[in-house]
């Protein structure tokens, strides 16, 4: 991206589409959706956490009819910005714009997936995920 310049259309990837992807759309859709066009994909279809819908009702955001999708389910492929999640969806969205004039950057997030423990201790989890992801996307999109 043009430094200063603000992108019109994001897509979010990571390995399954089902926590932080789905995520990363609704936090972006909440707070930018009037502005910028928000989709997210996997590189797997997987099914959408339940853990991931109890950190977003949090805060307020309703992720709990969210249909996860891959690649090949977008109907536009026309990004200004892909932000990759994980390792693999970053080698994907990479192969995916070979031959795109489209900017790719990789926010290593943690898969909260693998935490064991309580209940309260995963959702914590997905919940520092939540949070990161949030600050990411308000540091990206934020004027100034």
């Amino acid at each position: 991206m043009e430094s200063g310049r603000r992108p019109q259309s994001i897509l979010f990837c990571c390995t399954f589409n089902a926590v932080r992807s789905p995520m990363a759309e609704a936090i972006a859709r909440y707070y930018y959706g009037r502005e910028i066009y928000f989709a997210s994909a996997g590189v797997k279809e997987g099914e959408l956490d339940p853990f991931a819908v109890a950190a977003m009702d949090d805060i307020g955001i309703d992720i709990h009819k969210y249909k996860p999708h891959t690649f090949e389910d977008l109907e536009d492929s026309s990004f200004d910005l892909i932000v990759s999640l994980s390792p693999e969806a970053h080698h994907k969205a990479l192969e995916f714009t070979r031959t795109l004039a489209v900017d790719v950057v990789y926010w290593p997030t943690v898969d909260p997936t693998a935490v064991q423990g309580s209940r309260e201790q995963m959702l914590d989890a997905y919940r520092a995920v939540r949070d990161g992801l949030k600050k990411r996307i308000t540091a990206l999109l934020s004027p100034g």
